[in-house]
């Protein structure tokens, strides 16, 4: 491949800048604009002032059930002195809504009038002039402004129109966005799945948030890379849209074709922003139409398309950047960061004690999980080095608030039943391993941390290290499962594996898991029984922070053998050789065990239809589970 083959980034220009820039070179001034029904207007923005035609009430109404009456007519009524009006000559009887009728001026509630014989009724109170009657004009006046021009228009606000005499409203007309993902490896049928070929995601993403955002979605089938046809396309979807957002392609490889051909038909207006991730993204212009390139990885064409192409679809549909729901929360772990970006950064969050704490989430562009599971986006600004733990930050949710009050923290070990616990409760698990969920709960970021910590002395689970880390401090471990842990396989298992002394055979590479893990120690423990040193061990620095992602890396054959789970191994239709049972509790503050997140998570674990589930995954046993052991 020749050097000149590939592309260069000519900028890193600061996101804000880069914006800014941008938004002079797309013309918004033009907003075309359409006269809809009022009843299909919901979400719609209005280009200018909406007056009343009509007011509203526009008759003088009752405005209870009751009796009109002529006010003065009734002055001096008391209970000492009551007065005795007729039907028709002294008052009427009228209902919620009815007509006022101009000889009258006030009504009595039908609860404070005695009916006596035929045609009369007694009063021991006056009315006052225009008691309870809605006037003319009351709600709105006709020539009055119902909405002011730039409004995105609420349910409400649509009754109030329609009270207002108001059929028709002048609304932005929706921005058409294109979406063409591209790539000769991008497929949309899964039956074409294959080794090389990816599913095309993005652009359903896309397509999503184009409609929530008020625009009208047009996708494309995912596009070869052919320069020629990929110019082509993207020439037609500009006269054609008021945007496009052209997916991949738009980084240095020989096959990153969007940059140059933007160039030849339109204009580059940036390439590379100072944002991780999707520094590569391509800021174009072609037809007068603006053209976004966004990276291919999902978690950076997500964070692109909100951070540019969302802000161009609202400004076309007469909104500017709407106002995030932004919190303070605490930092539970350092992060560090390049100087050269402003990085976006998944989290959990969660309240404890009475403070939102935020645990960052796995940080890859393209894992896609980790948005699905985030309960947020915390920013790390350009120029910063990283954000030590216990920092007060700012983080934008992405849930409502009172979900993730209601949340039960889990920090600590990865177990996939911590899945099926979720499904039954709020819960938001981060797994850091179960040294991260001991320090966790040291500064009060979790409510409990799933731990499965062997003691390299003596061979017992957690109680060593739950006293050695809280000291003179009340603790308690709800005991949770036994489960199966061995060695994961290939089917067959070629390598016949079935030792710790296997691992140091020459043709086996090995997958570990993250320091800290309680799976990496009970490693570490059987090769210290043995005399074995982890230099040995080929693979051994390599990590994983999951179970699952230990039994992917051995089913995709990039390692032999890794320690998990028999669930795992099972889930991933792999062998399984067993080495022993482990104790995976979950570790808390014996003072919040009177919290009722705690409670219902207790309830949960001792549940038949919990252990139920639980028992067709494999590899699992169930003493004393639920019972609290206070340390």
């Amino acid at each position: 491949m020749k050097k000149e083959d590939r592309n260069i980034y000519i900028s890193n220009i600061d996101l804000d800048e880069a914006i800014d820039s941008y938004f002079k070179k797309i013309n918004f001034e033009n907003n075309s604009y359409e006269e809809i029904d009022v009843c299909d207007c919901l979400d719609r923005v209005t280009i200018e002032c909406v007056f009343a035609k009509n007011s509203s009430p526009h008759y003088n109404s009752a405005a209870m059930d009751g009796i009109a009456v002529i006010s003065q007519n009734t002055m001096g009524a008391s209970e000492v002195n009551p007065k005795i009006l007729e039907l028709n000559k002294d008052f009427i009887y009228v209902n919620t809504g009815n007509v006022i009728k101009d000889d009258y001026n006030g009504v009595i509630m039908i609860e404070d009038v005695m009916e006596l014989e035929s045609d009369k009724v007694q009063i021991i109170a006056p009315a006052y002039p225009w008691q309870h009657i809605r006037p003319i004009g009351e709600d709105i006046v006709a020539g009055e402004m119902i909405l002011p021009s730039n409004h995105k228009i609420r349910p409400i606000d649509i009754g109030a129109l329609i009270s207002g005499g108001i059929s028709k409203v002048k609304v932005f007309k929706k921005p058409i966005v294109s979406i063409i993902p591209t790539g000769s490896e991008i497929i949309e049928n899964i039956d074409e799945l294959e080794k090389g070929k990816i599913l095309d995601t993005n652009s359903r993403v896309f397509e999503n948030l184009v409609n929530k955002y008020g625009g009208i979605s047009n996708r494309y089938s995912p596009q070869r890379d052919d320069y020629e046809k990929l110019k082509s396309t993207i020439d037609e979807a500009s006269k054609n849209s008021d945007l496009v957002v052209v997916n991949a392609g738009t980084s240095a490889g020989s096959k990153d074709f969007i940059v140059k051909v933007i160039r030849e038909i339109g204009e580059v207006v940036v390439h590379g922003i100072a944002l991780k991730p999707g520094k590569p993204t391509i800021l174009g212009i072609v037809n007068n139409k603006p053209v976004v390139g966004i990276p291919g990885y999902p978690v950076s064409a997500y964070i692109v398309f909100e951070e540019i192409a969302k802000r161009i679809i609202l400004k076309f549909g007469g909104l500017d950047k709407e106002q995030e729901d932004t919190y303070d929360a605490i930092l539970s772990k350092r992060l560090v960061s390049s100087l050269k970006h402003k990085e976006i950064v998944r989290v959990n969050l969660g309240y404890i004690n009475e403070k939102l704490v935020a645990t960052p989430l796995t940080r890859g562009a393209g894992v896609t999980m980790s948005l699905v599971k985030a309960d947020g986006l915390l920013e790390i600004p350009r120029n910063y080095e990283g954000i030590e733990a216990g920092s007060t930050i700012k983080v934008k949710i992405l849930k409502p608030m009172n979900e993730i009050k209601n949340s039960l923290v889990s920090i600590g070990s990865h177990d996939i039943v911590m899945d099926i616990l979720a499904n039954k409760m709020n819960l938001s698990s981060g797994h850091v391993g179960s040294m991260g969920g001991i320090m966790a709960i040291k500064r009060d970021e979790a409510h409990i941390a799933p731990i499965h910590l062997l003691d390299m002395n003596n061979g017992e689970y957690n109680v060593s290290y739950v006293k050695k880390y809280f000291k003179d401090e009340k603790m308690a471990l709800i005991k949770g499962l036994r489960r199966l842990q061995g060695f994961i396989v290939q089917k067959g298992n070629p390598k016949n594996i079935q030792k710790f002394e296997d691992l140091i055979s020459k043709d086996v590479s090995y997958i570990n898991r993250q320091r800290g893990a309680g799976t990496r120690l009970l490693l570490d423990y059987n090769l210290k029984k043995l005399n074995i040193c982890v230099d040995e061990v080929i693979g051994y620095e390599r990590e994983m922070n999951t179970h699952m992602a230990v039994a992917v890396t051995v089913k995709s054959e990039s390692a032999d053998t890794g320690l998990g789970v028999m669930s795992v191994a099972k889930a991933m239709d792999l062998d399984f050789i067993s080495v022993g049972y482990e104790s995976y509790d979950f570790l808390i503050r014996e003072e919040n065990l009177k919290d009722k997140k705690i409670k219902k998570f207790i309830d949960i674990l001792k549940s038949e239809e919990f252990k139920s589930e639980v028992e067709k995954l494999g590899g699992y046993e169930f003493d004393k589970i639920g019972e609290v052991v206070h340390i």
